[in-house]
């Protein structure tokens, strides 16, 4: 072979490896591009577990199962690709003379047969280990070194780089590694230690062979470290092969940690150091671990004088550290053969005896000699790349040794007093002084004014507070940094603050945990002496310096917090010099998407920054989107493993090391991985770890109250709640089962719905099935046990865990082996915990294909409604679903929008048919016509609420009103269509009641035009003979000779009066025994028209004699209320009475005005009869008389008026003078029937066009406001907000109290200004609805001239086919009546009646240019009185306290409670303190969080706490007054503006209890109107 043709080694040996890596699919990552932590940080498809993996897999299946502790990771399973693996060789035949012969040497032939010649290329388990290594940054390369760690597996410290072609030290994946041994010293003295193991300072053993060895090295070791546990990989592993591609010259190194007892294998932490391959061809390797090891231990295969070997063993000789030669071919038992010089022979020695006999060699040697290995030594070694000296990582660590710079020499316990100086004693009191804004007593809205004003304050000291060197360069780094150095920044931190506490936290949890001991036992003997006292006080002064003395990143980051709350809510500028702390959301958002975790609720303050969280929210959402998030969260005891499942099953990073475990509460997101993003709603999972319950710092009602609220906040905010249970002690596993049920049973009063998985680890014989039903069957007992106690302390019905939550025992509780396989601190994790965490994570992942999640800023909307409610005392009833409450609003606009749909398609059904009677083409409404006609807007609108429900985001939340609103839509339909039948009857009715007197009026007609037909002759013959000019005579002829026409007309017709309603009243008092003089005085006063919005009602009442006198002058609330109540009700009952009546059609009588006055009077006494602390004056029932009939009065007279006009005889006739002059003066010229029947028709036509266009206008404007005009194009809280603008820009104070006492009339008002003043100020677009209509009627009548003229020429038809063609094709848009068009039989030109038509047509088309929609009287139906119909079918009742009104758009919104989003300071209505005439003004939302009293009624001896009003009476029952601080500056403003004029309505004083805030007065009016916004 030529030396062109020659391939070396390291050729070979690099071709190898790139294929090797192509199999893996990990050949892309040789350079810069690596694989990142993004890649296994996402949420991805289950792990496989047991099955073969294929090549291209094993990568990925090896670090996910590594990310779960699985030790297994290192034995995948891989399938065979090839051809002659999936096809296995078929078994070959030989000839029968043969078989014999053939078969003995075949079958031990060693030579393979050619099918079976082809290479098998195995995957050597290290390979794929050290290929991923490799393959990594440096962060998935810390992460998963942190893992192998975890396993309790050997860690690369000198890895050759085969890429590169150098060997790296890669200390900063080591740099997360903590360790944890007890030693035992001479006294037996046993002390504890936990640390980074990089600061470890141990003796170090390492291990190497010389040539090809039959024994196996890393086995020995194996057996020195860990007997039970392959710590280092060796030939004997499962998976082992002859291939092995990247080991070779790889050290790795293990710790032996101590558990402090006597069966210890050593006293002492010590390092254990294993060099694979040969150690001959690895020599820097092998000089580095010589130069640092304190005890050498060398394989040889044999003897061998003069090789290689004996020059390095002759070395070691030499040096004065201690060598172990070990010799395969050797049974000598192990002899020192100088000081410190072991020889050992390993030949047919039993695997057991040699680690024991080594064991004790290396004990005695360590004893002799204090030689330490320290990792950190490594970055010192010449010759050795280190993963640190990396530049991006220097930069992160530089700028993190910054900020430790500062610290140096420090009381780590006064680094937090000193640099983070908001979040310590200036938070705590904030938040201290927040809940006592939650339990307020006496001048309620007073104090809440001035704890507010302390908030502030305290916000002003933390703003103070001078920059901070520490925030200022953690804050400029985060800044100013790349993205990856920022990573390093962050890590480099997180490891420099953690080594700074670490030496400190260990002594004070050693203090702890023996005080705590001391403390158990005197409770053990039930003691409760001083000495118990003194013991638990020096446990808190322990647990407080714990506190402090806790130091990390999270700290850092609550700063940042903290400082940003500080700046937010005092809207200060940033002066030059000061922390930019609006850049802070930024920065804290940015480290969220990057997989970091994030606080939410502070544990040493036990609170939530709201401000803070809701502002990083903001910025994760404008960065990402609104993306869906599955919120799972998780409930616990303490120190129960719940954030070591948590990292093991999503490979997060929460905190899980020795005191550190988790405070409060913290989050982090996980990606839903592209590959199984399609079988999900949502883009994310939100992880929420928390601080366990029943911490040790925390005892009696302080834990518990404590625990319920952390428990509420958790299991609130998640989609999916974990419940990890731990071990099987009985009373713990209640302590943790009665929290979460009580907090499941919250989440059902509140309508929230998440689910729970209940997670039970830690449980011994896991694998009996047996025994998993029994512990299933006693779980379900217990939580039904735990239901029915919550349900008694919830004061709900619940017999059972499911009646609480929906719950299967069988798929809802997993229980997990123990995390250890054995006793730590040397013992590997568990197979079984694995397979538990895929377990639980595949229930997990079937839950949350199940599930919509949530959005990012529905769950920071939800985070504010829980803890907001969490505030109060009762969480159920102060919990308000802000997201619920939007989701509910946007359904009502639907709602409207529906009904809109089904009301104006009845409207134009309505005008139709009414149309259709009156052209005599129908006499019975069908009710299945009214179906029929309505079928298509009904299906509509059916159909536009199954998109709604079936297609909305939040359908999920929808769900729970879908069955309700579409009763609601059909009950609105069918009660809609029965008010149409009802409507369409009476016309009927009154069309057939006047059937006579239509049949004269046509009669009338007729004769009138056969009279002007003749007299037109007549003149027309005269003015010929006697040649006089006809146009001069033809005004004079006609006006003699009408009132003749009318006279005869009329003669026997009875004429019908007007009425003087001033007259008619008068009459019925007095024949009702009201005294004649008494009313005319109270007529003159005129105080009777504002009975209604007088605020004191003293002076119509006199208290009966059990009331005090003082009572005169401070009319309670409740009496005031009383009488209001009684006006608005015969108001009411007045107004139903006289629209029974049908006066337009019917007339006035005088009997319907007597009914209204007897039914007030019969009203009025009842309402005496029932009250017993006053009676009713007499002036007060004449004014209330006066008053109804006053009302009534006006009504009757209009409706009367149109009786009159539309009725009487002579009016009818003189309103048709005109029309006739006309006919008569085109008689006179001669012209034809056929002209005069135009004329006749097109004067007819007039008015039925104006009422057609009129009543279409009114129906589209009033759906263009609907839709349009932002009044009106919302829900009824969008409805209330213009009201309130209005009132405020206005400011009239009578305007204010007609809104507080009779909303609704004010709300009818505001609708009827409003549309006036849109038709004036929209001209032009209420116009062109007009002219719209104005003009597709034309079209109409157009269309209609040209088909019956053409119908009745190709039919030859005479005038009546004309007629009733004509008739039939104006369908029901026109009133047409063809009964007044006879006598015209002699027309047979109909193209030139067309013509004249058309002519005619045209003219009234040019007069209709005239119409405008400002005439609203000429309306039929106003566009003002729908709209009022449409928004005013909604909940009007009125809070007991202030008078605000429910804003429900349903009428019966039954089973919901009343509720509205803002409430009034309750002094408005007229509420004062009892035996004063001081206001309260205090808003409902505060006192019914406050521990004050109130008297529902005014004569109510009992009081009751205003967190109990539900039980203050029925009036109350309803109401749901949530506890918030929800209150608009809107009131405030009122209250100042108005002082004056309600101390004067009420006769009461803003003084003493009532005394308004300072803080009210400074409040402008435009401030108020501003404040609307937020309704």
């Amino acid at each position: 072979m030529t030396n062109s043709e020659e391939i070396t080694s390291t050729e070979q040996s690099q071709r190898d490896i790139d294929t090797f890596l192509r199999r893996l699919h990990l050949d892309n990552y040789k350079n810069q591009q690596k694989l990142t932590l993004e890649h296994f940080l996402s949420l991805g498809p289950p792990v496989k577990q047991y099955q073969e993996t294929s090549e291209q897999d094993v990568a990925q299946t090896f670090l996910q199962r590594l990310m779960m502790l699985d030790h297994r990771a290192r034995y995948i399973p891989v399938e065979q690709n090839s051809a002659e693996e999936s096809h296995p060789n078929k078994v070959q035949t030989a000839s029968s003379t043969d078989a014999d012969e053939n078969d003995f040497d075949d079958f031990f032939s060693t030579v393979p047969n050619t099918d079976q010649s082809k290479q098998r290329h195995d995957i050597h388990p290290m390979d794929v280990q050290m290929a991923v290594f490799h393959s990594s940054d440096n962060f998935l390369r810390q992460n998963m070194v942190t893992k192998l760690s975890q396993c309790q597996y050997a860690l690369p410290l000198l890895v050759p780089d085969p890429f590169k072609m150098d060997i790296e030290c890669p200390l900063w994946t080591l740099r997360q590694i903590r360790k944890s041994w007890k030693r035992t010293d001479n006294s037996n003295i046993v002390t504890m230690t936990n640390i980074p193991i990089y600061k470890a300072e141990t003796p170090m053993v390492s291990c190497f062979r010389l040539g090809s060895n039959s024994s196996s090295k890393s086995q020995l070791m194996n057996a020195l470290i860990n007997n039970r546990h392959n710590t280092f990989f060796h030939r004997n592993c499962p998976g082992n092969s002859k291939s092995r591609y990247l080991m070779d010259g790889v050290a790795e190194i293990a710790w032996y940690c101590p558990a402090g007892k006597p069966n210890d294998a050593f006293s002492d932490c010590i390092a254990f150091c294993n060099l694979h391959g040969d150690a001959l061809t690895h020599e820097k390797q092998r000089d580095i671990l010589i130069e640092k090891a304190s005890v050498n231990v060398v394989l040889l295969p044999t003897v061998e004088k003069g090789g290689k070997s004996s020059t390095i063993i002759s070395a070691l000789l030499k040096s004065p550290k201690p060598l172990i030669c070990l010799i395969a071919d050797n049974d000598s038992a192990a002899i020192q053969k100088k000081p410190g010089k072991y020889m050992m022979g390993l030949k047919d020695k039993s695997q057991s005896d040699v680690p024991e006999e080594l064991k004790k060699i290396i004990r005695k040697m360590l004893s002799a000699q204090d030689v330490t290995f320290k990792l950190e030594t490594m970055a010192d070694v010449p010759g050795v790349r280190v993963d640190e000296n990396d530049g991006v990582c220097l930069r992160g660590k530089s700028a993190a040794l910054q900020i430790l710079k500062l610290l140096h020499k420090m009381d780590v316990s006064k680094i937090k007093e000193t640099f983070l100086q908001c979040q310590g004693q200036l938070w705590h009191e904030w938040c201290k002084k927040n809940k006592e804004l939650y339990h307020l007593r006496g001048q309620i809205e007073e104090q809440k004014c001035q704890k507010q004003q302390e908030l502030k304050q305290i916000r002003q000291k933390q703003h103070q507070i001078p920059s901070s060197p520490l925030m200022q360069l953690f804050t400029e780094n985060l800044q100013n940094l790349s993205s990856n150095e920022k990573m390093y920044f962050l890590k480099w931190t997180g490891i420099l603050l953690d080594d700074l506490s670490t030496d400190d936290l260990s002594a004070i949890l050693q203090q702890y945990d023996s005080k705590w001991c001391e403390v158990l036992a005197l409770k053990k003997k039930h003691e409760k002496s001083d000495q118990l006292k003194n013991q638990q006080i020096e446990l808190e002064e322990i647990s407080a310096k714990l506190q402090s003395a806790t130091f990390g990143l999270e700290h850092i980051l609550r700063e940042m917090g903290q400082l940003y709350e500080a700046g937010a809510s005092l809207t200060n500028k940033i002066k030059r010099g000061q922390i930019n702390w609006s850049i802070y959301p930024e920065l804290a958002a940015e480290l969220m998407i990057s997989g970091h975790p994030m606080e939410l609720l502070d544990g040493d303050a036990g609170h939530v920054p709201l401000t803070w969280i809701s502002s990083v929210f903001d910025v994760v959402i404008k960065k990402l989107g609104d993306k869906r998030v599955f919120v799972l969260s998780v409930l616990g005891l303490q120190s129960s493993g719940k954030s070591t499942m948590l990292n093991a099953m999503f490979g997060l990073q929460f905190a899980v090391s020795a005191g550190r475990c988790t405070r409060g509460a913290f989050m982090q997101l996980v990606k839903v991985s592209a590959e199984i993003q399609k079988d999900f709603k949502f883009d994310y999972v939100l992880v929420v770890d928390t601080e366990g319950l029943r911490a040790l710092e925390l005892e009696g009602s302080t834990n518990l109250h404590h625990d319920n609220e952390l428990a509420t906040f958790v299991i609130g905010l998640g989609n999916l709640t974990l419940v990890n249970i731990f071990g099987e002690n009985a009373a713990e596993m209640q302590d943790i089962l009665q929290i979460a049920v009580q907090a499941f049973m919250r989440m059902k009063k509140v309508k929230l719905s998440p689910s729970c998985v209940f997670v039970h680890q830690n449980v011994t014989e896991i694998a009996a099935g047996e025994k998993n039903m029994e512990g299933r069957r006693r779980l379900q007992e217990k939580l039904d046990k735990m239901a029915q106690l919550a349900a008694k302390e919830e004061v709900c019905d619940t017999e059972c865990f499911s009646d609480v939550i929906a719950f299967d025992v069988q798929k809802d509780v997993t229980y997990f082996a123990q995390l250890w396989e054995g006793s730590p601190p040397m013992a590997p994790p568990n197979p079984d915990y694995s397979e538990s965490i895929q377990e639980l994570k595949n229930t997990i992942l079937s839950k949350a294909s199940k599930s919509n999640g949530m959005t990012l800023s529905q769950f920071k909307n939800r985070i504010l409604d829980l803890w907001n409610a969490l505030q109060n005392e009762h969480f159920v009833f102060s919990f308000k679903n802000t997201l619920e409450i939007a989701v509910y609003r946007k359904l009502e606009v639907q709602y409207g929008n529906w009904t809109w749909m089904l009301r104006e398609a009845l409207l134009n059904i309505e005008n139709q048919l009414h149309n259709r009677i009156e052209n005599e083409r129908l006499d019975k409404v069908d009710h299945s016509y009214l179906i029929k006609e309505m079928t298509t807007s009904h299906e509509e609108v059916k159909t536009a609420m199954k998109t709604y429900f079936d297609e909305n985001e939040d359908k999920e939340m929808l769900a729970q009103w879908r069955g309700r609103f579409e009763r609601k839509i059909k009950e609105f339909h069918d009660e809609k269509m029965k008010g149409v039948k009802r409507k369409l009857e009476e016309v009927i009715r009154q069309k057939k009641a006047r059937k006579k007197l239509d049949d004269k009026k046509t009669d009338f007609e007729n004769k009138l035009l056969q009279k002007s037909k003749e007299l037109a002759c007549e003149l027309r013959d005269k003015a010929k003979n006697e040649g006089l000019e006809l146009d001069l005579v033809v005004e004079r002829q006609f006006n003699s000779v009408w009132d003749v026409w009318v006279n005869e007309l009329t003669k026997g017709t009875k004429q019908i009066k007007d009425i003087d309603i001033e007259e008619e009243e008068y009459c019925v008092l007095t024949e009702l025994g009201i005294d004649s003089s008494l009313m005319q005085e109270c007529k003159d006063s005129g105080k009777y028209k504002k009975i209604s919005t007088i605020g004191n009602y003293i002076d119509y009442v006199t208290l009966t004699k059990h009331q005090h006198l003082r009572d005169k002058s401070e009319q309670s609330e409740d009496k005031q209320r009383a009488i209001q109540d009684l006006i608005s009700d015969v108001e009411n009952v007045t107004m139903d009475i006289i629209k029974s009546k049908s006066v337009a059609t019917r007339g006035y009588n005088r009997t319907y005005l007597h009914e209204v006055v007897k039914t007030v009077k019969e009203n009025l006494k009842d309402s005496e009869s029932r009250t017993k602390t006053f009676a009713f004056k007499k002036e007060f029932e004449v004014d209330l008389l006066l008053y109804v009939c006053d009302i009534a009065g006006k009504q009757l007279s209009k409706s009367h008026h149109n009786f009159r006009n539309n009725n009487d005889a002579l009016i009818y006739l003189e309103s048709k003078k005109n029309q006739y002059y006309s006919i008569f003066v085109s008689y006179c010229k001669n012209h034809s029937s056929a002209a005069v029947l135009a004329e006749l028709i097109c004067g007819q036509l007039e008015t039925s066009i104006i009422q057609a266009v009129y009543n279409k206008t009114a129906i589209d404007l009033a759906g263009e406001m609907k839709s349009c005009f932002p009044p009106f194009s919302g829900n009824k809280v969008n409805l209330e907000k213009h009201i309130l603008q209005s009132l405020a820009e206005e400011e009239v104070f009578d305007k204010y109290v007609k809104y507080i006492k009779r909303p609704r009339k004010l709300v009818e008002d505001f609708i009827k200004k409003a549309v006036k003043k849109y038709i004036l100020t929209q001209q032009g677009k209420v116009d062109s609805i007009l002219k719209k209509n104005v003009t597709s009627t034309m079209q109409l009548l157009s269309r209609a001239v040209h088909s019956a003229t053409e119908k009745v020429k190709s039919q030859g038809g005479n005038t009546d086919m004309w007629l009733g063609e004509f008739s039939r094709l104006l369908k029901d848009q026109l009133k047409f009546n063809t009964n007044c068009l006879q006598n015209f039989s002699d027309i047979d030109k109909f193209d030139f009646l067309k013509e004249e038509l058309d002519k005619g047509l045209e003219a009234v088309s040019e007069k209709m240019g005239s119409l405008s929609v400002r005439r609203m009287e000429e309306f039929s139906v106003r566009p003002d009185e729908i709209l009022i119909v449409q928004l005013c079918s909604s909940c009007w009742a009125q809070c007991p306290f202030c008078n605000a009104i429910c804003t429900n758009t349903l009428e019966d919104h039954s089973p919901d409670d009343h509720c509205v989003p803002f409430h009034r300071p309750y002094g408005i209505s007229g509420w004062h303190y009892r035996d004063t005439v001081e206001f309260s003004v205090n808003f409902c939302t505060t006192s019914v969080a406050s521990d004050g009293h109130f008297y529902p009624h005014h004569d109510s001896e009992q009081s009751i706490p205003f967190k109990l009003y539900q039980t203050a009476g029925p009036e109350y029952a309803n109401w749901k007054i949530t506890p918030d601080e929800s209150k608009l500056m809107y009131w405030k403003w009122f209250v100042c503006r108005f002082q004056k004029e309600l101390e004067e309505h009420y006769g009461l004083k803003f003084q003493g209890l009532g005394e308004i805030p300072s803080e009210w007065k400074s409040h402008t009016k435009e401030e108020a109107i501003k404040s609307l916004e937020n309704m």
